[in-house]
Protein backbone atom coordinates (compact mmCIF):
# COMPACT_ATOMS: atom_id res chain seq x y z
CA UNK A 1 0.00 0.00 0.00
CA UNK A 2 2.76 2.38 0.13
CA UNK A 3 2.68 3.41 -3.59
CA UNK A 4 -1.23 4.59 -2.71
CA UNK A 5 -1.41 8.06 -2.15
CA UNK A 6 -3.56 8.90 1.04
CA UNK A 7 -4.82 12.53 1.73
CA UNK A 8 -5.78 13.84 5.56
CA UNK A 9 -8.32 15.60 6.32
CA UNK A 10 -8.44 15.70 10.24
CA UNK A 11 -8.33 12.01 11.44
CA UNK A 12 -9.86 10.71 8.19
CA UNK A 13 -7.66 9.30 5.53
CA UNK A 14 -9.24 9.56 1.39
CA UNK A 15 -7.50 7.61 -1.46
CA UNK A 16 -8.55 7.73 -4.92
CA UNK A 17 -9.75 5.05 -6.37
CA UNK A 18 -9.60 4.99 -9.94
CA UNK A 19 -11.91 3.65 -12.74
CA UNK A 20 -10.49 4.87 -16.17
CA UNK A 21 -9.74 8.63 -17.82
CA UNK A 22 -11.50 9.67 -20.90
CA UNK A 23 -9.48 12.15 -23.30
CA UNK A 24 -12.35 12.84 -25.82
CA UNK A 25 -13.18 16.50 -25.62
CA UNK A 26 -11.89 19.72 -26.75
CA UNK A 27 -11.20 22.15 -24.42
CA UNK A 28 -14.25 24.18 -26.61
CA UNK A 29 -15.99 21.16 -26.29
CA UNK A 30 -16.07 20.69 -22.73
CA UNK A 31 -16.65 24.52 -22.02
CA UNK A 32 -18.58 26.20 -25.04
CA UNK A 33 -16.82 29.54 -23.19
CA UNK A 34 -13.36 28.63 -23.17
CA UNK A 35 -10.54 31.12 -24.95
CA UNK A 36 -7.20 29.84 -24.90
CA UNK A 37 -5.05 32.68 -24.90
CA UNK A 38 -7.69 33.51 -21.38
CA UNK A 39 -7.33 30.30 -20.17
CA UNK A 40 -3.17 30.10 -20.60
CA UNK A 41 -3.02 33.67 -18.78
CA UNK A 42 -4.32 32.47 -15.83
CA UNK A 43 -3.30 28.68 -15.93
CA UNK A 44 -0.03 28.92 -17.26
CA UNK A 45 0.24 24.73 -16.37
CA UNK A 46 -2.38 23.81 -18.58
CA UNK A 47 -0.86 21.23 -20.38
CA UNK A 48 -0.95 18.63 -17.56
CA UNK A 49 -4.65 18.53 -17.51
CA UNK A 50 -4.37 17.50 -21.27
CA UNK A 51 -3.16 14.77 -23.42
CA UNK A 52 -0.43 14.11 -25.39
CA UNK A 53 -1.19 15.95 -28.53
CA UNK A 54 -2.54 18.62 -26.25
CA UNK A 55 -5.52 18.59 -27.94
CA UNK A 56 -8.25 16.90 -25.50
CA UNK A 57 -8.82 17.65 -21.75
CA UNK A 58 -8.44 14.37 -19.66
CA UNK A 59 -11.26 13.56 -17.55
CA UNK A 60 -10.63 11.13 -14.72
CA UNK A 61 -13.62 9.16 -13.58
CA UNK A 62 -13.26 7.54 -10.09
CA UNK A 63 -14.42 7.39 -6.62
CA UNK A 64 -12.98 8.10 -3.17
CA UNK A 65 -12.83 5.60 -0.64
CA UNK A 66 -13.26 7.71 2.96
CA UNK A 67 -11.83 6.01 6.24
CA UNK A 68 -13.34 8.13 9.08
CA UNK A 69 -14.00 6.79 12.43
CA UNK A 70 -14.13 3.19 11.54
CA UNK A 71 -16.02 3.64 8.96
CA UNK A 72 -15.31 2.80 5.42
CA UNK A 73 -17.30 5.34 2.64
CA UNK A 74 -17.31 5.49 -0.73
CA UNK A 75 -18.09 8.80 -2.52
CA UNK A 76 -19.58 8.19 -5.95
CA UNK A 77 -18.41 4.72 -7.43
CA UNK A 78 -17.66 5.26 -11.10
CA UNK A 79 -19.02 3.84 -14.32
CA UNK A 80 -19.31 0.11 -13.50
CA UNK A 81 -18.33 -3.09 -16.02
CA UNK A 82 -20.51 -5.11 -18.44
CA UNK A 83 -22.96 -1.84 -18.65
CA UNK A 84 -25.16 -1.18 -21.84
CA UNK A 85 -24.75 2.00 -22.40
CA UNK A 86 -25.77 2.59 -26.08
CA UNK A 87 -25.90 6.71 -25.89
CA UNK A 88 -22.83 7.11 -23.89
CA UNK A 89 -20.18 4.71 -25.42
CA UNK A 90 -17.40 5.62 -23.25
CA UNK A 91 -19.03 3.51 -20.73
CA UNK A 92 -20.75 0.96 -22.81
CA UNK A 93 -19.92 -2.45 -21.75
CA UNK A 94 -16.61 -1.37 -19.61
CA UNK A 95 -14.38 -3.78 -18.57
CA UNK A 96 -12.15 -1.73 -16.33
CA UNK A 97 -9.81 -2.77 -12.84
CA UNK A 98 -11.64 -0.47 -10.63
CA UNK A 99 -12.72 -2.80 -8.36
CA UNK A 100 -9.06 -4.70 -7.91
CA UNK A 101 -8.25 -0.92 -7.17
CA UNK A 102 -10.24 -1.05 -4.27
CA UNK A 103 -9.23 -4.03 -2.70
CA UNK A 104 -5.37 -3.08 -3.47
CA UNK A 105 -5.93 -0.52 -0.56
CA UNK A 106 -7.08 -3.05 1.58
CA UNK A 107 -11.01 -2.87 1.75
CA UNK A 108 -13.32 -5.26 0.15
CA UNK A 109 -16.35 -4.84 -1.25
CA UNK A 110 -18.30 -6.46 1.60
CA UNK A 111 -16.41 -3.47 4.30
CA UNK A 112 -18.01 -0.93 2.51
CA UNK A 113 -20.17 0.96 4.91
CA UNK A 114 -21.80 3.58 3.34
CA UNK A 115 -21.95 4.75 0.13
CA UNK A 116 -22.75 8.56 -0.98
CA UNK A 117 -23.69 9.44 -4.23
CA UNK A 118 -23.46 13.26 -5.43
CA UNK A 119 -26.09 12.60 -8.16
CA UNK A 120 -27.15 9.69 -10.22
CA UNK A 121 -25.27 9.81 -13.43
CA UNK A 122 -24.08 7.28 -15.70
CA UNK A 123 -20.33 7.39 -14.69
CA UNK A 124 -21.13 8.46 -10.56
CA UNK A 125 -23.29 4.90 -9.75
CA UNK A 126 -22.10 2.39 -11.94
CA UNK A 127 -20.17 0.37 -9.46
CA UNK A 128 -22.83 0.31 -7.38
CA UNK A 129 -24.42 -3.07 -8.70
CA UNK A 130 -22.33 -6.09 -10.83
CA UNK A 131 -23.58 -8.68 -12.52
CA UNK A 132 -23.90 -12.17 -11.02
CA UNK A 133 -25.79 -14.75 -13.03
CA UNK A 134 -27.56 -12.59 -15.18
CA UNK A 135 -29.25 -10.44 -12.76
CA UNK A 136 -27.84 -6.73 -10.88
CA UNK A 137 -27.10 -7.21 -7.85
CA UNK A 138 -25.03 -4.78 -4.68
CA UNK A 139 -21.46 -4.38 -4.87
CA UNK A 140 -21.39 -3.24 -0.96
CA UNK A 141 -23.98 -5.79 0.24
CA UNK A 142 -23.46 -3.75 3.83
CA UNK A 143 -23.82 -0.58 2.83
CA UNK A 144 -26.27 2.23 3.21
CA UNK A 145 -26.31 3.76 -0.26
CA UNK A 146 -27.04 7.79 -0.08
CA UNK A 147 -28.66 9.91 -2.27
CA UNK A 148 -30.80 12.83 -2.90
CA UNK A 149 -34.84 11.50 -2.91
CA UNK A 150 -35.59 14.39 -5.32
CA UNK A 151 -32.66 13.53 -7.70
CA UNK A 152 -34.38 9.88 -8.38
CA UNK A 153 -37.16 11.17 -8.37
CA UNK A 154 -36.41 13.07 -10.98
CA UNK A 155 -34.86 10.28 -12.75
CA UNK A 156 -37.87 8.38 -12.16
CA UNK A 157 -40.55 10.39 -13.75
CA UNK A 158 -40.99 9.48 -17.14
CA UNK A 159 -41.21 13.65 -18.33
CA UNK A 160 -37.88 13.61 -18.02
CA UNK A 161 -36.95 10.89 -20.15
CA UNK A 162 -35.53 12.78 -23.41
CA UNK A 163 -32.59 12.50 -25.12
CA UNK A 164 -30.29 14.28 -22.76
CA UNK A 165 -31.43 11.90 -19.80
CA UNK A 166 -32.06 8.90 -22.14
CA UNK A 167 -28.34 6.89 -20.40
CA UNK A 168 -29.52 8.35 -17.05
CA UNK A 169 -32.71 6.55 -16.93
CA UNK A 170 -30.77 3.22 -18.16
CA UNK A 171 -28.48 3.93 -15.72
CA UNK A 172 -31.17 4.07 -12.71
CA UNK A 173 -32.74 0.78 -14.21
CA UNK A 174 -29.61 -1.30 -13.44
CA UNK A 175 -27.55 0.60 -11.15
CA UNK A 176 -29.84 2.46 -8.53
CA UNK A 177 -33.06 0.30 -8.94
CA UNK A 178 -31.76 -3.13 -7.48
CA UNK A 179 -29.98 -0.70 -4.87
CA UNK A 180 -34.15 -0.19 -3.97
CA UNK A 181 -35.69 -3.10 -4.53
CA UNK A 182 -33.22 -4.56 -1.18
CA UNK A 183 -33.55 -2.34 1.23
CA UNK A 184 -30.10 -0.68 1.32
CA UNK A 185 -30.79 2.99 0.01
CA UNK A 186 -31.58 5.73 2.17
CA UNK A 187 -32.76 8.55 0.19
CA UNK A 188 -32.57 11.96 1.84
CA UNK A 189 -33.20 15.68 1.95
CA UNK A 190 -30.28 17.26 0.62
CA UNK A 191 -30.37 20.68 2.70
CA UNK A 192 -27.34 20.53 4.47
CA UNK A 193 -27.62 19.05 7.65
CA UNK A 194 -25.91 15.87 8.81
CA UNK A 195 -26.32 12.72 7.71
CA UNK A 196 -23.95 10.41 9.17
CA UNK A 197 -21.59 11.41 11.62
CA UNK A 198 -19.56 14.20 10.28
CA UNK A 199 -21.25 13.95 6.83
CA UNK A 200 -23.59 16.52 4.97
CA UNK A 201 -24.92 17.13 1.74
CA UNK A 202 -25.12 20.34 0.44
CA UNK A 203 -27.15 22.03 -2.95
CA UNK A 204 -25.62 22.56 -5.78
CA UNK A 205 -28.20 21.98 -8.42
CA UNK A 206 -27.14 22.60 -12.42
CA UNK A 207 -25.58 19.93 -13.32
CA UNK A 208 -28.31 18.11 -13.00
CA UNK A 209 -31.82 19.65 -10.91
CA UNK A 210 -30.68 18.04 -7.31
CA UNK A 211 -26.89 17.50 -7.62
CA UNK A 212 -25.20 17.53 -3.96
CA UNK A 213 -22.04 18.22 -2.40
CA UNK A 214 -20.49 16.17 0.36
CA UNK A 215 -19.01 17.75 3.10
CA UNK A 216 -16.55 16.04 5.40
CA UNK A 217 -15.84 17.08 8.77
CA UNK A 218 -12.97 15.64 11.05
CA UNK A 219 -11.42 16.71 13.85
CA UNK A 220 -11.13 20.62 12.63
CA UNK A 221 -10.98 20.37 9.06
CA UNK A 222 -12.78 19.54 6.37
CA UNK A 223 -13.01 18.20 2.89
CA UNK A 224 -15.60 19.15 0.44
CA UNK A 225 -16.09 16.49 -2.30
CA UNK A 226 -17.45 18.36 -5.17
CA UNK A 227 -19.08 15.94 -7.62
CA UNK A 228 -19.39 17.57 -11.40
CA UNK A 229 -20.26 21.21 -9.95
CA UNK A 230 -16.80 21.54 -12.06
CA UNK A 231 -15.07 19.70 -14.34
CA UNK A 232 -11.65 21.34 -14.99
CA UNK A 233 -9.31 23.24 -12.95
CA UNK A 234 -10.02 26.56 -15.08
CA UNK A 235 -13.29 26.69 -13.34
CA UNK A 236 -12.30 28.07 -10.53
CA UNK A 237 -10.34 31.06 -12.08
CA UNK A 238 -13.62 30.95 -14.20
CA UNK A 239 -16.41 29.93 -12.25
CA UNK A 240 -18.45 31.68 -15.57
CA UNK A 241 -17.25 28.72 -17.46
CA UNK A 242 -20.34 26.09 -17.59
CA UNK A 243 -19.76 22.31 -19.03
CA UNK A 244 -21.32 20.85 -21.96
CA UNK A 245 -22.77 18.47 -19.40
CA UNK A 246 -24.33 20.77 -16.97
CA UNK A 247 -28.52 20.63 -17.61
CA UNK A 248 -28.82 24.27 -16.19
CA UNK A 249 -25.68 26.06 -16.84
CA UNK A 250 -26.74 29.63 -15.28
CA UNK A 251 -27.88 27.36 -12.10
CA UNK A 252 -24.79 25.99 -12.17
CA UNK A 253 -22.33 28.74 -12.05
CA UNK A 254 -24.18 29.90 -8.95
CA UNK A 255 -23.24 26.54 -7.33
CA UNK A 256 -19.83 26.34 -8.21
CA UNK A 257 -19.79 29.47 -6.68
CA UNK A 258 -20.90 28.34 -3.30
CA UNK A 259 -18.13 25.55 -3.49
CA UNK A 260 -15.57 27.87 -4.07
CA UNK A 261 -16.63 30.31 -1.69
CA UNK A 262 -16.96 27.23 1.03
CA UNK A 263 -13.74 26.20 -0.02
CA UNK A 264 -12.19 29.27 0.97
CA UNK A 265 -13.94 29.99 3.78
CA UNK A 266 -13.39 26.67 5.68
CA UNK A 267 -9.92 26.00 4.11
CA UNK A 268 -11.39 22.75 2.60
CA UNK A 269 -9.66 20.43 0.19
CA UNK A 270 -11.74 19.79 -2.56
CA UNK A 271 -11.52 16.09 -4.01
CA UNK A 272 -13.15 16.91 -7.49
CA UNK A 273 -14.92 13.55 -9.78
CA UNK A 274 -13.25 14.46 -13.10
CA UNK A 275 -9.94 16.89 -12.76
CA UNK A 276 -6.78 14.86 -13.74
CA UNK A 277 -3.51 13.74 -11.79
CA UNK A 278 -4.37 13.77 -8.36
CA UNK A 279 -8.03 15.19 -8.65
CA UNK A 280 -7.47 16.36 -5.45
CA UNK A 281 -6.21 20.16 -4.65
CA UNK A 282 -6.98 23.63 -2.89
CA UNK A 283 -8.43 26.63 -3.97
CA UNK A 284 -5.51 29.09 -3.81
CA UNK A 285 -6.59 33.09 -3.50
CA UNK A 286 -4.33 35.84 -4.12
CA UNK A 287 -5.39 39.93 -5.01
CA UNK A 288 -8.73 38.80 -4.97
CA UNK A 289 -8.35 36.43 -7.87
CA UNK A 290 -8.22 32.54 -7.48
CA UNK A 291 -6.56 29.73 -8.64
CA UNK A 292 -5.93 25.85 -8.27
CA UNK A 293 -3.03 23.75 -6.70
CA UNK A 294 -3.45 20.21 -6.94
CA UNK A 295 -1.82 18.31 -3.65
Amino acid sequence: MNDLQWYTVGDARILKIQDLTLAALTPEHLLPDWDDATALQVYPDLSETLDASETKILLSVHSWLIKDRGRNILVDTGAGNSKARPAALYFDHLHTVWLENLMRAGVRPEDIDFVLLTHLHVDHVGWNTCLQNGIWVPTFPNARYVFSRAEYDFFSNPVHDSIRNKTSFMTRIDSVDPIISVGLADQIDVDGSEVLEGISFHPTPGHTPHHASVVLKSGMERALFTGDVMHHPIQVCFPEWSAVFDADPQTAIISRKWALNYAVEHDAALFTSHFPITSAGRVMTSDQERGWSFL
